[in-house]
């Protein structure tokens, strides 16, 4: 199924039940007083997050989603039953936004997380409420209110650990196949991962998911190549692998002009995730023989002045795969308890606060 990361569909909450107009009718009682009850509410739309999905591609086939009415009010001062709540299955990294007003309305980012993105209507008042000294028989009701009614812009960014970074035919596909359980597809010409592919790389207990961006080319900051479309899945991801095609040998520093090329793309999108800590792997490596590599490789990063981890790898063939995947789990590890540890620091700043 081809990934789907972008939908606009409409959802219209549930209309709240009307008031009744009842008066009490018993024998002996010919003459009672109203007993009209109230309308029920109308149930609301809500987002829910699911980690079994990874696209928007249900939202391509239902585009209208419609929440349950209130019933309304009967005699004997009974309210109506609510409407039913709606709940949309979304995958995890989703974000919405009001269509018209382009406002945004929230993100699902956690299994079971909900998020409101229609109110139901109210139900009416039945006449019991409008009784009063001077008016014992009143005949006012108050009819449920509309449940509102939004078109939404729905948009999938990715949930990765890891993101996958290249220009076309740099051979990331073929590495998220040789690591994890993912298949892609793989060919020799340029473009031929056209969505996101998510795998998940079994280490043990530390496993951690891979994402393969669609390869990038010059300009995709302004959307050449739908560039955009591709550098925002890798805005959530932790760490950035930067895969760089090495073979054939270039003397004159091809790859590190492809580098160059892509942070300056990247930086145009978002400081940000020009700043995210990336690692370079030279791909091809069965392709050169080991003392030209070690050249190169030193070449690229005196030329880069590259302070971060570099690996030579293969992808096609598993050569220093495994070594990368567990400097990369042990890396996420380190990651996790740091952000624990700031968390903390921060519960008991803010304890510390209160307390004062």
């Amino acid at each position: 199924m081809k990934f789907v990361d972008e939908a606009t569909i409409s959802v219209t909450a549930g209309k709240g039940g009307n008031g009744c107009m009842s008066f009490r009718r018993e024998k002996y009682i010919p003459r009672g007083g109203p007993d009209g009850g109230d309308g029920g509410d109308g149930g609301d739309v809500f987002f829910i997050g699911n980690s079994g999905l990874n696209t928007l591609a249900d939202f391509r086939y239902t585009r209208d989603y419609r929440a349950q009415h209130g019933e309304g009010g009967k005699g004997r001062k009974c309210a109506g039953k609510a409407g039913s709540d709606l709940y949309i299955r979304v995958p995890l990294g989703t974000l919405v936004y009001d269509q018209d007003t382009e406002e945004f309305i929230g993100e699902v980012l956690k299994a079971d997380e909900v998020l409101l993105v229609a109110k139901s209507g109210d139900g009416g008042l039945g006449n019991t409420h409008f009784k009063s000294s001077i008016n014992q028989a009143p005949r006012r009701t108050v009819p449920g209110s509309e449940g509102e009614f939004r078109r939404l812009h729905v948009e999938l960014k990715v949930l990765a650990d890891v993101g996958l970074l290249g220009f076309p035919n740099a051979g990331k596909s073929t590495l998220l196949r040789t690591v994890s359980a993912a298949h892609p597809k793989v060919a020799d010409y340029p473009f031929t991962t056209l969505y996101p592919e998510l795998g998940v790389v079994d280490i043990g207990k530390a496993g951690f998911v891979i994402a393969d961006i669609p390869g990038l080319i010059e300009g995709a900051a302004d959307g050449v190549g739908l560039g955009i479309d591709f550098l925002k899945h890798l805005q959530r991801t932790r760490l950035l692998m930067h895969l760089v095609d090495v073979a054939p040998y270039d003397p004159e520093q091809a790859p590190v002009k492809a580098i160059r090329k892509l942070e300056v793309e990247m930086q145009r999108f978002d400081q940000n995730l020009r700043d995210k800590e990336r690692w370079l792997l030279l791909n091809k490596a069965d392709m050169l023989p080991d003392e030209q590599l070690e050249t190169l490789k030193q070449e690229i990063i005196d030329s880069l002045e590259w302070d971060g981890p570099v690996y030579v790898i293969s992808a096609i063939s598993g050569q220093g795969c495994d070594v990368v995947m567990n400097a990369i789990s042990q890396r996420l590890i380190e990651l996790d308890r740091m952000e624990a540890e700031q968390a903390q620091d921060e519960d008991e700043l803010d304890t510390e606060e209160v307390q004062d």
